[in-house]
């Protein structure tokens, strides 16, 4: 009798979707590791002289998994002692020594811990930073100009893509088809149903942001980044968001002037500082290109503060002026070498008391992406009515 030999296997998709986990936990760490360092990666001077194309590199220290670990030296630890610790005492520390290169005691033997630099792009990093941030006091007016594209799951088909897979309903034709058939039930291919969406355009009111930034002598090379920076987000956010909402650039030293977009992220810095003059030209073309009934205006003003004391007054009744034309008005003062009680200027401006108007100081680049949430605090974009 000839023996024979048997080989009995089975497919074990298991690691298959221990792999899929891990990769979804990992994905999740790098955007929690991004999420805590939104307000440095906001001010990156390599993202805000870019073309916004560019991937950059997010530091993430590695994960580990959890496992035993020795101690070679056989050191006494909690649940060791001699008894003669006392209440407030620090234990399970051990000290610095010589190798673990801290102190200034020279290089160290000891190794570091694991970081790895984390690829994404400036869009994906977008839509972290623009996750909570919209128009504020966005209201319907006479005029819907605005659009932004909605998608919508409006149908059902049996073929499409796994992520869209509509388990209720494929569940409901596995029971159907069962019932009939009085068989077992089970899910088969037949028995699939997928979610599809369609872009529908929604229409929103109308709304134009003025933009004002002050290019006189006084804002130095860091007063003009920060300021920059704030626009070049504010810009990539409101054209993201709103597909149609109008942004008007202005720009001031002792006069203000209506810009170009390249014209206000180029210009270079000169002449004498006169705050006044931005707003009454805001005012002038609030009024005449944009009432505030067909229109929601927003005013943001981003100066360093060094404005004429002789001016300050002229600015606190321009100000309330322009906050019956609009929806919000912002100031922002870069104030990194200034004391904290501001400058005369925000401390006239502070006396407004409006819910309208914010009033913010930035003293370090991670204060960009605060001044972002605080200015456009209105949540996801809302419809008319």
């Amino acid at each position: 009798m000839s023996s024979r030999m048997f080989a009995v296997s089975r497919d074990d998709w298991s690691l298959h979707r221990t792999g899929h986990m891990d990769q979804q936990r990992h994905k999740e760490k790098v955007k929690e590791a991004i999420r805590n360092n939104l307000a440095d990666l906001v001010a990156e001077e390599s993202i805000i002289l870019s073309d916004g194309q560019t991937v950059i590199k997010v530091p993430i220290r590695s994960l580990e998994e959890y496992r035993f670990r020795y101690d070679p030296d056989r050191r006494s630890r909690i649940g060791q002692g001699d008894g003669n610790t006392r209440q407030g005492e620090t234990i399970g520390r051990a000290a610095a020594g010589p190798g673990h290169g801290s102190g200034g005691g020279g290089a160290g033997d000891m190794p570091g811990v694991d970081y790895y630099e984390a690829e994404i792009t400036v869009d994906e990093l977008a839509d972290l930073i623009f996750a909570d941030l919209g128009l504020p006091n966005l209201k319907p007016k006479g005029r819907p100009e605005m659009q932004q594209d909605a998608p919508r799951f409006d149908d059902v088909r049996r073929h499409g893509a796994m992520s869209n897979l509509d388990r209720r309903r494929t569940l409901k034709e596995a029971i159907k088809r069962s019932q009939r058939s009085a068989v077992r039930l089970s899910i088969t291919r037949d028995d699939l149903r997928f979610k599809t969406w369609q872009e529908h355009r929604e229409t929103h009111a109308s709304a134009v942001v003025l933009a004002m930034m002050d290019t006189s002598g006084s804002m130095g090379a860091f007063e003009k980044y920060v300021a920059r920076s704030f626009f070049f987000w504010m810009v990539r956010f409101l054209r993201t968001r709103y597909r149609t909402v109008q942004i008007v650039f202005l720009a001031h030293d002792s006069r203000a002037r209506e810009v170009s977009k390249q014209e206000f992220f180029t210009k270079g810095e000169s002449g004498g500082t006169r705050c006044s003059s931005v707003y009454e030209l805001a005012l002038s073309i609030a009024g005449e290109r944009y009432p505030p009934e067909e229109h929601n205006v927003y005013a943001f003003h981003f100066s360093d503060g060094d404005n004429l004391p002789s001016d300050n007054d002229r600015c606190v009744e321009l100000v309330g002026r322009l906050l019956s034309h609009c929806a919000a008005v912002g100031y922002a003062e870069v104030a990194a070498h200034r004391s904290s009680a501001g400058s005369t200027l925000r401390s006239a401006l502070s006396s407004i008391e409006d819910p309208r108007f914010t009033c913010v100081t930035i003293r370090d680049k991670s204060d960009v992406y605060p001044a972002l949430k605080a200015f456009f605090h209105g949540g996801p974009p809302q419809g008319p009515g």
